[in-house]
């Protein structure tokens, strides 16, 4: 049996000796390179070679043969350790680098925007630290999500509604952001959020960059005040891989083309059902169950992990 990936590793440099010390690496997990390119554009660089495996059997306790074990496993593909300092290396199914259509779904907080809105608008109830706190808690998955957020929202409760107007403008896009929705979008691939955070922070965002869906919770406004509720069901982490299915499935895109990107516990799911799961500047529970990590600034390098 043989199986077709493409290994892409990405770091802020990635110097000659590091290259070979990657091909090294593949060629004794039983990777046979058929073909490698090199990019960069100042900010990182990205090595990435389309390898060809066979299966062999794995020793136990061998670095080399659990990367080929891990791979042998199915279409999940594990991040493979390297061995190079602030090098990351993503093992990619070859079927969905070079899918025709594929679907990009992202987390909104801390991954599309460099901010979490909820504490952004707890400064202005003074309760920027609490609140703080128990997003991070969440986040690592500590809390149940749905729980954590009706905390945090009611303490907004009573803030005059033009605070969204306000918090709106403090947001900034992550790095590389709009340049990887707009290469996607140029291939003719399909973009979504789906986020936590709230629609009156995420409309105006989507509408900008053109997403093809997205979704987040909705504010209570009563009387120009928060009323410290949401209106409806919470968009949770099971929630996200539903409308990651429902949407892939309106496109006609099979689950094995999609791209999940997220930080927080709360990605968990759509990270696991998607094609592949990234983990960005995430915390370690999900680094560790994603398929790929990118620990730099910069978003689009999801685009080189995703052959676009």
């Amino acid at each position: 049996m043989s199986s077709n990936v493409t290994a892409v590793s990405y770091g802020l440099k990635l110097s000659l000796p590091d290259i070979e010390r990657l091909r090294s690496l593949l060629t004794a997990a039983g990777l046979s390179v058929d073909a490698e390119t090199r990019t960069g554009d100042g900010r990182f660089e990205v090595y990435a070679a389309d390898c060809a495996l066979d299966s062999l059997d794995a020793e136990p306790g061998n670095a080399e043969a659990s990367l080929r074990a891990s791979l042998l496993e199915g279409p999940r593909r594990t991040l493979a350790a390297s061995g190079i300092d602030g090098v990351d290396t993503a093992l990619v199914p070859a079927e969905l680098r070079n899918a025709p259509r594929k679907f990009l779904i992202m987390d909104v907080d801390s991954t599309l925007i460099q901010q979490e809105v909820i504490e952004l608008l707890a400064a202005y109830a003074g309760k920027r630290e609490e609140v703080t706190a128990v997003t991070e808690a969440a986040m690592r998955g500590e809390l149940d999500f749905a729980q954590s957020l009706h905390a945090r929202v009611a303490v907004l409760a009573g803030l005059p509604a033009d605070v969204v107007e306000k918090v709106r403008a403090e947001v900034k896009l992550t790095d590389g952001a709009a340049e990887l929705v707009a290469a996607f979008q140029a291939a003719g691939h399909a973009v979504a959020v789906v986020s936590g955070g709230f629609n009156q922070i995420l409309r105006p965002i989507a509408e900008d960059l053109g997403l093809h869906y997205w979704i987040a919770n909705e504010l209570e406004i009563v009387d120009g005040a928060l009323s410290g509720k949401v209106i409806g069901d919470v968009v949770d982490r099971a929630a996200k891989e539903k409308y990651l299915r429902e949407w892939a499935a309106a496109e006609g895109i099979p689950m094995e083309h999609t791209i999940a990107v997220g930080d927080g516990a709360n990605d968990l799911d759509m990270l696991g059902a998607a094609g592949i799961g990234i983990a960005f500047n995430a915390k370690p529970a999900v680094r560790a169950a994603a398929d790929a990590a990118v620990n730099l600034p910069y978003l689009d390098a999801v685009r080189y992990i995703s052959g676009v």
